[in-house]
């Protein structure tokens, strides 16, 4: 027995080792510095980075839409991040990999199982003889010695696959808080809209009444009636275009928050953006550190790689242990430990002639991993197209909205000097018809545009991993 402790001791000693190569990280080449922060026609330079020399923080800040201070906003994404089904159904995702990390785990342990049993016949332990009883009561044993690393790689694989389910949740959750945030400045949009376009019918209703009554008092002519009539008729058809808009719009966000559509409270309008909102407080290499899709691919990666050095270690011999311990008796009155039972064994099982299956296995995990490193490469070159295209976004956008305001303060006042000199009898009806077509497009062009740089900023912080903020 001595001399059996020993060597199941070395056997264990040795077992500490694995086989196959371990994850050594991805080297990357990137960028030093965003293209869209230097100077026209500057090229950022490329540093080569191994992802295992990055620590992964991937717990930026998701709560950067406390930015824009709107109440209705925060309580609609905190409701979303509770209630929404398809974080929930991510969650459960999560809590299915942390259970599957156990049970590997738990492969890794002896396995102690029962098994009673009675019989009662002539023909017992193979033999013929006068009818008898017996009785067995015991438990067996039965532990796999992880010899090669197989059950640790897959233990390995287990842990990599419940990381990356932690970081797909964050990913999703930033995507959701994205598509609240987006959708509720289009609602606001809308709302805009719509007040935009009740005004203005407002307007053109009222200036067709007088035309009415100049045109009843033979001062000018029917054409101008008709022509008044349909500038009319444009915006009131614009009045219920965005009363339609603005209701899909709360529908679709009482979709996102996980409840049955419902009225929002009214009142709020798109926010002013300050101006000092730093651009360039994110590297490239940030993107590495926080972006919860980008990490995810990585774990996704890493746990490929386990599953290939346990398909290695399938191809190797497996050693285990078995025990049983317990009593026999041919009297059911009678237990005790007279008559006890037991063994202990050891068995060493390994492929001889598989024809090839199983290193087939291993070129299929290890083409497995391929397919996970170019993913994780698409993920990264994805993430850094993202960020280039919206800060050039922002900046572009913003000078468009300069541009946008200086439309529509020019248009509102042609529109109003058209007017009077109509009144004056000075230029014809067809030169208001015109300023007033103007202005109206100039105020919704200028809500367009504002809504459009909100969601780009909205993308931005998307793009990032979420992200610190600056102080209020």
């Amino acid at each position: 027995m001595k001399t059996f402790i020993q060597g199941l001791l070395l056997v264990l000693l040795f077992g500490a080792c694995k086989v196959g190569k371990s994850y050594k990280g991805v080297d990357l080449p990137i960028p030093s510095a965003y293209n869209a922060a230097l100077e026209e026609k500057q090229q950022a330079g490329v540093d080569s980075i191994n992802t295992l020399d990055l620590q992964k923080a991937g717990d930026a800040n998701l709560k950067w839409w406390s930015f824009f201070e709107d109440p209705l906003l925060d309580t609609l994404i905190r409701t979303s991040l509770r209630y929404n089904r398809n974080v929930n159904i991510a969650a459960e995702r999560l809590i299915q990999n942390r259970y599957a990390l156990r049970i590997q785990n738990a492969e890794m342990l002896p396995k102690v199982g029962l098994q009673v049993s009675a019989d009662r016949g002539n023909f017992l332990f193979n033999q013929i003889g006068e009818t008898n009883e017996l009785f067995i009561a015991g438990s067996g044993l039965n532990w796999e010695i992880d010899f090669w690393g197989r059950l640790r790689n897959l233990s390995d694989a287990a842990r990599y696959n419940l990381l990356s389910s932690e970081h797909g949740l964050k990913s999703l959750q930033l995507s959701l808080i994205t598509d609240v945030a987006t959708t509720y400045f289009n609602w606001l949009q809308s709302l805009e809209e719509l007040e935009i376009a009740e005004r203005n019918f407002a307007l053109r209703d009222s200036m067709h009444q007088i035309i009415l009554a100049r045109f009843e008092k033979g001062i000018i002519q029917q054409t101008d009636v008709e022509q008044s009539n349909i500038l009319k008729n444009i915006a009131a058809g614009s009045v219920p275009k965005f009363r339609r808009k603005s209701v899909q719009l709360e529908n679709a966000l009482n979709f996102l928050v996980g409840r049955n559509p419902r009225r929002l409270p009214k009142g709020h309008y798109l926010p002013e953006l300050r101006s000092e909102i730093d651009l360039n407080q994110f590297l490239p290499v940030d993107l590495l550190k926080n972006r919860p899709d980008i990490i995810k691919a990585e774990f996704q990666l890493m746990a490929q790689n386990a599953q290939v050095r346990a398909a290695i270690a399938s191809r190797l011999p497996i050693i285990s242990l078995n025990a049983t311990l317990g009593i026999i008796t041919d009297e059911f009155q009678q237990w005790d430990l007279t008559n006890p039972l037991w063994n202990i064994g050891g068995q060493l099982m390994g492929p001889l002639f598989f024809w090839g299956q199983l290193k087939r296995r291993v070129d299929i995990e290890q083409s497995k991993e391929y397919q996970q490193l170019f993913a994780y490469e698409n993920t990264v070159l994805n993430a850094l197209r993202e960020m280039e295209d919206i800060k050039v976004g922002i900046s572009t956008m913003n000078q468009e909205l300069i541009a946008a305001g200086e439309r529509k303060k020019s248009a509102l006042s042609a529109q109003f000097l058209s007017g009077e000199r109509y009144s004056q009898g000075v230029t014809s009806y067809l030169e208001v018809l015109e300023s007033q077509r103007q202005a109206f497009d100039a105020e919704l062009a200028l809500v367009q545009v504002r809504q459009a740089l909100l969601s780009l900023y909205i993308q931005f912080y998307k793009a990032a991993g979420g992200g610190p903020l600056e102080e209020n």
